[in-house]
């Protein structure tokens, strides 16, 4: 499929090639693409800046065990993620590399396994079918090249389906199966859903229930000891983190323990308490958009899939796993696109499959191609209307910039990946509709990458109004911080005292209050629209716009007389987290 899809020149010298280096060259491109904008950009809201502070702290600290955000306890994920962001920074001393490393390197091992596994369980072109599948869905490459922990969990997730799928499918490989479950252990203590490879044993046992004599070698007594690889390999970090909780007997210390182990995970499944979707939002919503355009490639090859479902087992075993594994967030309350990406590696491949022999429907040409003549028409007009400084645009870039021109570069960039689109379609026009979206795609990917990072950097980040707040401060102020995103303490060039980011904005306000009067020279920043009590906003000084809010300096004449005490004093210091910058 993917040598017809490509011009004939190039189809027959890929063809010449030999089947491994056609998947290294396959690899090699991804590796482009992917790291690709490496150091060009800076963390960006809403996780990264997060995962980097915690990272940053961990190295200039020394202190990795407990992750720390602005000196206090963070709660809401395991260590794993931020230990690698942390690896990698300590390692070259540059966090706006550092922190884009370990998904790029997750993505590429991903890829990876996808295409050894399609290699052995199928043959050479299906596993470069699958790998360029895994490419063209959007969800792969967007958290390959960014800094959330789902790329990461998603690939140790795909590490223990290919240990299972090794040892269930190819032959016997113990070593494999106890590597799955390791990596499903180590999945826990990254995201908290790294079991989720265990729902692959319904199909495997319902399977085994129908031909016994076929998993005679691999389901033996020996499989009991998987769940205890798992359990010991999260053990590894939970155990040393309770024990330490234990020798510091602080309240803070009891709540991060209690907040990691239950909260965060059968609590925040059950009764989540945000991102309240349907229950058919994954479904309807986040699959066909997210994983564009293999769903549509699946339904123009559905009769093929239902008799591939019947006839052959992996595809059986990946189908029935991603439909389990779907169905498992659908019952929680609590729902993210990102939460499925676990499942679109074996997707991908499963489909691979499919296709491998198969003929589609004589529709999916045509509606690829339409798409993708609307797509660039879309962009091209939207370029026009930025550079035309259309009242619509004009007022959704004041949001964020107070630069006209911003607008008229934005369109100068929408313009051209309008023109990628429409170029691609009229000089491949002859070409297979797949190929061409996909080699569309990939050079928007590379445009965004370089260009388009540099555009939206001076949005994405909060430097300007931290750099403005250093200048309008005297020499030695103290700068506090209230109702904050950790951005502003990544980019902060000062040393940053806040009040607890669990806390409430009142009760931030009120320890704010008390420590702005118990020494001279103490300032805060806060939002321009934030309803204070405890200050009058009158007269304070601007320092700019981040984040679409416009953001101002208060000082001690802007303190209030009286302001209620808090339920209890909490300050946490970071010293000049900025230095990463210079």
């Amino acid at each position: 499929m993917i040598a017809a899809a490509l011009p004939d020149v190039i189809r027959n010298r890929i063809i010449a090639l030999t089947p491994n280096v056609q998947i290294l060259l396959l690899m090699g491109f991804a590796a482009i693409v992917v790291f690709t904008g490496i150091g060009l950009r800076s963390p960006w809201p809403a996780d990264e800046p997060r995962f980097a502070e915690v990272a940053r702290e961990m190295v200039d600290s020394g202190q990795w065990l407990i992750p720390m955000r602005g000196g206090e306890f963070y709660p809401d994920k395991p260590p794993v993620f931020m230990w690698v962001i942390a690896f990698f920074y300590w390692i070259t001393g540059n966090l706006k590399v550092a922190f884009l490393l370990p998904n790029a390197l997750c993505g590429l091992l991903t890829l990876g396994l996808v295409l050894d596994l399609g290699r052995r369980l199928a043959d050479h072109r299906t596993a470069l079918i699958a790998g360029f599948f895994l490419l063209l869905a959007p969800q792969f490459l967007i958290q390959a090249k960014n800094a959330q922990i789902d790329a990461m969990v998603a690939c140790w997730i795909t590490v223990a389906c290919y240990g299972l799928l090794r040892h269930f499918f190819e032959r016997p490989a113990w070593g494999w199966y106890f590597t799955a479950w390791g990596f499903m252990g180590l999945g826990i203590i990254t995201k908290g859903v790294g079991f989720l490879p265990l729902f692959m044993f319904v199909p495997i046992l319902i399977l085994a229930l129908q031909d016994r004599a076929f998993f005679r070698d691999s389901l033996k007594w020996r499989c009991l000891l998987g769940p205890l690889v798992m359990l010991v390999v999260a053990a590894a970090w939970a155990l040393p983190m309770m024990v330490c909780v234990e020798q510091l007997g602080t309240e803070a210390a009891y709540a991060y323990r209690d907040n990691i182990l239950f909260k965060q995970t059968g609590e925040r499944y059950a009764d989540s308490w945000g991102h309240i979707l349907p229950w058919h939002y994954f479904i309807s919503n986040a699959i066909p958009s997210l994983w564009f355009p293999l769903p549509l490639i699946l339904l123009a090859y559905w009769r093929p899939a239902l008799a591939a479902v019947r006839h052959h087992r992996v595809v059986f075993t990946l189908l029935i796993w991603v439909m389990l594994v779907v169905a498992f967030f659908s019952v929680s309350p609590g729902k993210r696109g990102v939460y499925i990406l676990p499942a679109l590696p074996m997707f991908a491949l499963a489909l691979a499959v499919i296709v491998r022999n198969s003929d589609s429907a004589g529709w999916l040409g045509k509606v690829l191609t339409g798409l993708h003549g609307l797509l660039g028409i879309v962009l091209v007009t939207l370029g026009i209307l930025a550079w035309n400084d259309h009242p619509t645009l004009v007022d959704k870039i004041s949001d964020y910039t107070r630069n006209p021109d911003h607008l008229h570069q934005a369109g100068t960039f929408v313009l051209t990946l309008g023109l990628v689109w429409l170029v691609s379609l009229a000089m491949f026009f002859r070409s297979d509709s797949l190929y061409r979206w996909f080699s569309a795609l990939m050079v928007s990917w590379l445009l965004f990458s370089t260009w388009g990072y540099s555009l939206a950097e001076p949005f994405r980040t909060p430097e300007n109004v931290m750099r403005k707040t250093a200048e309008v401060l005297p020499e030695g102020a103290q700068l506090g911080l209230i109702d904050f995103a950790e951005q502003f303490i990544l980019f902060s060039p000062l040393d940053i005292t806040h009040f607890s980011y669990l806390d409430s904005t009142q009760e931030q306000e009120r320890n704010a209050w008390q420590w702005m009067g118990e020494g001279a020279d103490r300032y805060l920043l806060v939002d321009s629209d934030e309803n204070l009590a405890c200050f009058d906003t009158r007269g304070a000084t601007d320092v700019g716009v981040a984040h679409r809010d416009a953001w101002i300096v208060l000082s001690a004449d802007n303190r209030l007389g009286y302001c209620a005490p808090p339920a209890s004093t909490k300050r946490f210091f970071t010293p000049r987290p900025a230095r990463w910058l210079d």
